[in-house]
């Protein structure tokens, strides 16, 4: 069962292929999940719990995926051998016999077919979304990023449009930045703590496939690039020291069969827990010290050495549960931090998952606890969005009914405006009524507007309006740690607002608040609806909502009517002899008149 799977070759960003021309043939794909996400780039990943398996494909080490290779497979060589043909002297040969061998040939096979020509097709995958694009097209087809971007060397201040370019004006107030920053006292100025460590960067898909997996390395790196090109991180943030979590940490949290399964992908090369949820070697190693850092840092933050803080780790955790593995998640970051929190201390623990997909994991760990609340804002759109969970029905059981708050967008495209909106009917007053000792934001940014995989619209002045929101619980006591988040120009330019927030910054792009749309209304009317019984404190902003929505429904119908009967009155019945008859229909005498025969 434990095959390991042997692979000598390295990815890279241009792949060839040979194509015969008469017939294109596709990619293998290597599962389900990567062919979605190359042919519908707004379709989220859709997998089961699993249980950890292997890939038993070996892969040939002569194989060369980066050079063009022929699909036939047919050499000049072989068809001399089965035609039977011999050269004469001068390497001539003799045309009697070579008619003869193809007269033969065609009596025994009618299908022979002519050689067929092969093409190399070159293509390359997007850095920013990771789109595949034909070689001869400079700027992705997706999100219209640069063949050759830098913006994994100056994150999202790099050009979309030119290579490795930036905008003069964006390097003159990073220099401005850096050179403010160094200025300033190390103590006065060093209040949020940043952790990061390198070896995170190891953890990543080795089998190359059809499509490069969306949780990869280079997430970090675009973040990281970003902070270091606006001055913030290193320079106005400090980093902890990293540390791998311990068993016994661990086990306060998942089961002892969950922590041996993760461990045992360090003895293997490749291996799989769930079609998209891959290890290798050092995946095991970088779980711990993402988790070491997320428990450091809520230490660290509740016992005031720091002000708050960021967590620039992966692999993600949100979807972990106490016994299995999936959606790119190994440990569960922000479960394990919220105890460390407890253990320094803190009596009540508020997590609030922006992340697009229901952080089903989190919610099974503290099912029945009454001193974490955890509130959850992601699509679910009847149970059809991955994973599948997160109703508005499901509050908590065992006593704790209440304590798991999720808001359950119906559709996708949600933008800023329903994401505030929830904040303040739900999430803000629940917050307030439960009181938190410690806040802890599991911190999605696949929620983004372009990310590949959430397909929704929230924005960089949205994502730091939620958190300012949340930065006034818990005596500012905050920690983000990063969950999902596929396209990198969004999770850089959204994350860097986020801590621009935690340093107390106002962020370029002051967020504009309007009004919800009609399906986010609908959603907060039914969260509202259904938590006002555990949380009396929403009782009047439901009643007053649902008075506001059943005017507009009577308005929005009345309009209706009116458009329709205006149908059946033409407008130039208003002036003429008709005129009486057009005022008579368009208020509804007739049509009253009618019904009541």
């Amino acid at each position: 069962m434990l095959a390991g799977t042997l692979h000598v070759n390295s990815e890279c960003n241009m792949v060839s292929e040979a194509i015969p021309v008469s017939r294109l043939t596709s990619e293998k794909a290597g599962n389900s999940n990567h062919n979605q996400i190359d042919e519908l780039p707004c379709q989220d990943m859709e997998t089961r719990n699993g249980t950890l398996e292997f890939d038993e494909a070996t892969i040939n080490h002569h194989s060369e995926p980066c050079r063009g290779e022929s699909i036939s497979g047919i050499h000049h060589g072989a068809i001399e051998a089965n035609l039977n043909v011999s050269p004469l002297s001068n390497d001539v040969l003799d045309m009697n016999e070579y008619e003869t061998a193809f007269n033969e040939d065609d009596e025994e096979d009618s299908d022979w077919e002519p050689l067929k020509r092969h093409v190399e097709i070159l293509k390359w995958f997007c850095t920013n979304c990771t789109m595949v694009n034909l070689d001869d097209v400079v700027h992705c087809d997706v999100c219209g990023e640069h063949k050759r971007s830098g913006i994994l060397r100056n994150g999202f201040f790099a050009s979309p449009f030119f290579e490795d370019a930036i905008a003069s004006r964006t390097e003159s107030e990073s220099a401005g930045r850096d050179a403010d920053s160094s200025s300033r006292n190390s103590v006065s100025s060093c209040s949020t703590a940043v952790g990061f460590d390198e070896r995170m960067l190891l953890h990543s898909e080795v089998v190359v496939k059809s499509h490069p997996h969306p949780e990869r390395p280079d997430r970090l790196r675009a973040i990281a690039a970003s902070l270091a090109t606006a001055g913030i991180f290193p320079g106005r943030c400090y980093p902890i020291p990293s540390r791998e979590i311990t068993q016994q940490e661990l086990q306060m949290v998942h089961s002892s069969e969950h922590i041996e399964s993760v461990q045992l992908t360090s003895h293997l090369y490749s291996s799989y827990f769930t079609p998209d949820t891959y290890a290798n070697e050092h995946s095991a190693r970088a779980a711990r010290i993402a988790a070491g850092l997320c428990a450091d840092l809520a230490s660290e933050i509740f016992s005031g050495r720091c002000k708050n803080g960021f967590a620039l780790v992966r692999p993600p955790g949100h979807h972990a549960g106490v016994r299995h593995a999936m959606g790119f998640c190994l440990h569960n970051n922000a479960a394990i931090a919220a105890l460390a929190a407890q253990a320094a201390g803190a009596k009540k623990v508020l997590i609030v998952d922006w992340d697009v997909h229901h952080g089903n994991g989190t919610q099974e760990i503290f099912d029945g606890n009454k001193t974490v609340l955890y509130v959850s804002l992601h699509r679910h759109e009847g149970g059809n969005f991955y994973p599948g969970t997160g109703a508005a029905w499901e509050v908590g059981t065992a006593g704790a009914e209440g304590y798991c708050v999720n808001i359950p967008w119906s559709r996708g495209g949600v933008g800023d405006n329903d994401y505030v909106f929830a904040f303040e009917q739900v999430v803000l007053p629940i917050a307030s009524a439960f009181g938190p000792d410690f806040t802890i934001i599991s911190a999605g940014f696949d929620a983004a507007r372009g990310d590949p995989l959430g397909c929704c619209d929230v924005t960089p002045a949205g994502y730091a309006q939620m958190t300012r929101m949340l930065n006034g619980f818990s005596d500012g006591k905050l920690l983000v740690i990063l969950e999902g988040g596929y396209n990198l120009r969004s999770i850089s330019s959204s994350a860097t607002a986020v801590i621009k927030v935690l340093l107390g910054e106002h962020t370029e792009t002051e967020f504009v608040k309007r009004g919800p749309s009609r399906s986010g209304l609908q959603t907060v009317l039914k969260v509202l609806q259904i938590q006002k019984n555990f949380w009396p404190t929403l009782g009047p902003s439901f009643e007053e909502l649902d008075l506001q929505w059943r005017i507009f429904s009577i308005r929005k119908k009345n309009k209706q009517l009116k458009k329709r009967r205006r149908t059946l009155a033409p407008i130039c019945w208003k002036w003429g002899r008709k005129s009486v008859f057009y005022h008579l229909l368009l208020k509804g005498h007739f049509v009253a008149k009618s019904k009541r025969r």
